[in-house]
């Protein structure tokens, strides 16, 4: 196992965590901040969490994708799937405020509209606590493959 650096560099952690967010700026100050970033996320205020999601492109977009959410979205292009997520992304939103994210560590889209219809039906406050921890999760997965 590799050993980690004990800093990042702002443009690294923009890069798993999607955009250069508040975050990802007071992740860039401390040591370790992978193995941070779980507890800071805890911390944040809401309209950070929010900024920090809402920098996430939306599972199944076919633009605004960077390189790494493309591969890691895959090329399963099931119209229907890539509709419905869509209808239900846009609904999700709109009830939430905020982007739906979720690691998806290559799953197919079918398996990531599943979980979308569950988390759709559970209550503001603990999608916004799950979305956050997805987040982080995908950062970490990213580092690990880095």
């Amino acid at each position: 196992m590799r050993e980690l650096p004990r800093q990042l560099t702002v443009d690294q952690l923009a890069e798993l965590f999607e955009g250069r967010t508040r975050f990802v700026a007071r992740l860039a100050e401390v040591e370790d901040p992978i193995g941070r970033a779980r507890q800071m996320a805890r911390e944040l205020d809401e309209d950070e969490r929010l900024e920090a999601l809402n920098a996430h492109p939306a599972i199944g977009a076919r633009t605004g994708l960077s390189a790494r959410s493309a591969a890691e979205q895959g090329e399963d292009a099931d119209p229907k799937v890539l509709a419905e997520l869509a209808r239900l992304n846009r609904e999700y939103e709109e009830r939430f405020g905020f982007r739906f994210v979720v690691l998806v560590n290559r799953r197919p889209k079918a398996e990531i509209l599943e979980v979308l219809r569950e988390r759709i039906r559970r209550s503001r406050e603990e999608e916004l606590m799950t979305a956050v921890e997805e987040l982080v999760a995908i950062a970490e997965d990213r580092w690990r493959r880095f």
